[in-house]
């Protein structure tokens, strides 16, 4: 079973795992900006922990960020040692950029964890998690050409809007689709 964790300060060795399989390609939905330098380093991943408990409960967010939850992706077998294997993050608010092309939710699943369903399982959590939080409805987007991930967010209800610089744009829920960020 998926569940959805905070980024656990003991599972070091898991993160740098995680990240190593990635082989330094995108992370969406990890909160690692693409000008980030990653480093499978413990000084790395204590900014990370930082930096993602900052922005989650909105002391600290960086210029041109939104408050967000993130969260990684494990299963049952977490707490036996199980592996990480991906990131979801739940952003509270849209600016232009996300509102454009990130959404309110990005999420990645390590290749060798992909076509189990952890994205799926994964999707389905946060969308609660943004009801709860009264988001709705909710912008979820991929690049065009992820077809695994753009069935994935159909099969959650996604609405196709429209693409915007190479990125689809799915609403869920059934509030009134916004026009315009929420912030500047």
């Amino acid at each position: 079973m998926i569940r959805l964790l905070a980024p656990d300060p003991t599972r070091f060795d898991a993160f740098a795992d995680c990240l190593a399989e990635y082989g330094g390609t995108g992370l969406d939905g990890s909160s690692v900006r693409p000008e980030d330098t990653l480093s499978l380093d413990r000084p790395y991943f204590d900014g990370y922990l930082r930096a993602r408990a900052a922005e989650e409960d909105g002391t600290d967010v960086l210029p041109g960020r939104v408050p967000c939850t993130s969260r990684w992706i494990v299963e049952d077998d977490w707490e036996d040692g199980g592996p990480l294997l991906g990131f979801i993050a739940l952003r509270h608010a849209l600016n232009p950029f996300l509102f454009d092309q990130g959404g309110h939710i990005g999420y990645s699943v390590r290749p060798s964890a992909r076509r189990r369903g952890a994205a799926t399982a994964a999707l389905a959590l946060t969308l609660a998690a943004a009801q709860r939080r009264g988001l709705d409805p909710v912008l979820v987007t991929c690049l065009e050409g992820n077809e695994a991930s753009r069935r994935i967010i159909e099969a959650a209800g996604g609405q196709y809007e429209d693409s915007r610089e190479g990125h689809r744009r799915y609403w869920i829920g059934r509030g009134p689709v916004p026009t315009a960020p929420d912030v500047p």
